[in-house]
């Protein structure tokens, strides 16, 4: 039957094959199952190749010697250098804050000091609170650091006044000290490894006490008779140091170191009164009458009139206008005072004595104008002092070459000299010029450096020049700076308990002159002169000429009680 059956299929033309392996009905066939095979169903998994694993071992070897070398570096190496940065990481180097110096008073009063801060590692500047001592201290700026506690400005920055200009004396050297620290950033010891160097401290010729005083009256005599501001000036005619040295309106130190009172601070920066001027060396103003004590010690050395040669004052005197014969310049006094000699001229303040003798009238021989710039440059104006307070100014004296520079089409002219002899026209002094000035005329020549500092490098008189100018003519100009007081336009210092020599000054200034700038300038005792002064009373009303010889009549007769050693 078997038989029978193969035959059949032979007859069919139907060959024989083997039997069929499964791989190959895999093969062959077309996922009848339907599989899914983004899921690997009814594939077979194919063993991985020899090439593959040898690859992959030379991989690992590789990174392996990578590991391997860079351990080589990190501990043979740069293992000393490694473990240095180690060490650094649990040893942390801090600034020690040095203390800033202590500024006093000539009488140890302290005036600005150091309180150590709660939540900082330097100590908060204090400055005393009295009036009229804001421009004299300045103030300072604190370390600063950022996020990371890195301070990236660790000093004390000393600001205006002493602080700024005394600034390297006051705020001394840093130390250093290495703190050593956890893992978790405590504190474990500390070891100083510099030592801090505190600041040196500063003794002030400054009397405080005097400085308020001056101070509260400038501001009481400006608030009264609506002057924009003051300045006053006491100086040791023998020494050049400061008394007291005050300047209306003021800043307060504490507050600009402070820096958290924005609204204050912002009133300061938008007054239009100048609040950060310091008028005492920084601040320029006409002079007036007070130049007249320099102009009669060069009239009188110049020989251009006898002292005693009276020149009749009607209350002006005129010039015939040199491009119209028919009509005259004219240059009034401020009153007719008949006939007046050098004396008389510096008591009552006659303008027409000064033009006479020093741009010259007729007859009457002038200095001229060369002569008037030389004895105000000899007496200390048109320089600068040398006061150690920062930012002092001065300004030209007014002559031919300054016009040309100023006002090149105009040529310089008589009236020119004229206004410049009575201290007006481009004529600028500060208060601490005049201050000098007067106290060379006190002392018989020595023009010298004012100093804030009491002793010090200025133990010894610092004399920048001697006048070689007889001493006889001194004695005439202090003749007639006493008449001022005694009978001339300084009255309000008649009657006090010390003689004073002074000269006053009333300059106009403002569009239209509808203001004035109020002088006073002297020395005291009048017979044996220890101290020299200079009151400005900056742009009041024109019926306020008087202002400052009322504030300096206060501050004597104040002095007179309370610090007489200073008047006797």
């Amino acid at each position: 039957m078997n038989r029978k059956i193969k035959k059949y299929f032979s007859g069919l033309g139907i060959k024989k094959y083997k039997d069929i392996d499964p791989d190959e009905i895999f093969l062959d066939s077309s996922n009848l199952p339907e599989f899914d095979t983004h899921q690997f169903e009814g594939r077979l998994e194919k063993p991985i190749s020899k090439t593959s694993l040898i690859v992959l071992a030379l991989f690992f070897v590789f990174i392996g010697m990578v590991y391997v070398s860079r351990v080589w570096a990190l501990q043979v190496k740069g293992g000393d250098m490694y473990i240095l940065k180690s060490e650094k990481n649990r040893l942390r180097n801090t600034l020690v804050f040095a203390e800033r110096g202590i500024i006093y008073d000539r009488n140890e009063k302290e005036l600005a000091w150091n309180v150590l801060g709660e939540d900082t590692n330097f100590s908060f500047r204090k400055y005393v609170d009295i009036a009229g001592l804001g421009h004299v201290l300045g103030y300072v700026k604190y370390p600063s650091k950022d996020t990371y506690g890195f301070y990236y400005r660790p000093d004390f920055e000393g600001f205006d006044g002493i602080e700024k200009f005394y600034n390297d004396r006051l705020r001394g050297a840093h130390g250093l000290k290495i703190v050593e620290v956890d893992a978790l950033g405590k504190i474990q010891s500390e070891n100083i490894i510099k030592p801090t160097k505190d600041g040196s401290n500063i003794t002030l010729s400054i009397d405080a006490g005097v400085q308020n005083k001056l101070y509260e009256k400038i501001k009481e005599v400006a608030t009264d008779l609506g002057f924009v501001g003051g300045a006053g000036v006491i100086m040791d005619v023998h020494t050049g140091e400061i008394l007291a040295s005050t300047s209306y309106p003021e800043y307060s130190s504490q507050v600009l170191t402070d820096g958290d009172n924005a609204d204050l601070i912002k009133s300061y920066v938008n007054s239009k009164r100048r609040i950060f001027l310091n008028r005492v060396s920084n601040g320029t103003y006409t002079p007036g009458s007070i130049v007249k004590t320099v102009m009669a010690m060069g009239v009188l050395n110049e020989g251009v009139i006898d002292p005693n040669k009276k020149i009749l004052s009607t209350g002006s005197i005129s010039l015939p206008n040199q491009y119209d014969d028919t009509k005259f310049s004219i240059f009034k006094d401020w009153k007719a005072h008949g006939w007046v000699d050098l004396k008389r001229a510096l008591a009552v303040s006659s303008n027409v004595y000064f033009y006479e003798v020093g741009g010259g009238y007729k007859d009457q021989k002038g200095i001229g104008i060369a002569n008037i710039e030389k004895y105000a440059k000899l007496f200390g104006l048109g320089e600068k002092t040398g006061i150690d307070l920062p930012g002092e100014v001065s300004k030209p004296i007014p002559s031919p070459a300054w016009k040309a520079v100023n006002f090149p089409n105009d040529q310089w002219r008589v009236g020119d000299t004229y206004n410049t002899v009575i201290g007006q026209y481009g004529f600028q002094v500060t208060p601490i010029q005049m201050a000098r000035t007067v106290g060379a005329i006190a002392n018989y020549g020595k023009v010298l450096q004012p100093s804030l500092l009491l002793g010090d490098t200025f133990s010894v008189p610092r004399v920048l020049r001697t006048l070689d100018i007889p001493r006889k003519y001194f004695d005439i100009v202090h003749e007639g700076m006493r008449d001022t007081v005694v009978s001339g336009s300084a009255p309000g210092l008649k009657f006090l308990s010390v003689e004073v020599a002074a000269k006053t000054g009333t300059a106009q200034v403002g569009r239209g002159n509808q203001y004035i700038n109020s002088w006073l300038v002297g020395f005291f005792p009048y017979k044996n002169p220890k101290y020299s002064f200079a009151i400005l009373m900056e742009e009041g009303d024109l019926e306020g000429g008087a202002a400052s010889v009322r504030v300096m009549s206060q501050i004597l007769d104040w002095m007179s009680v309370y610090v007489p050693e200073y008047i006797k």
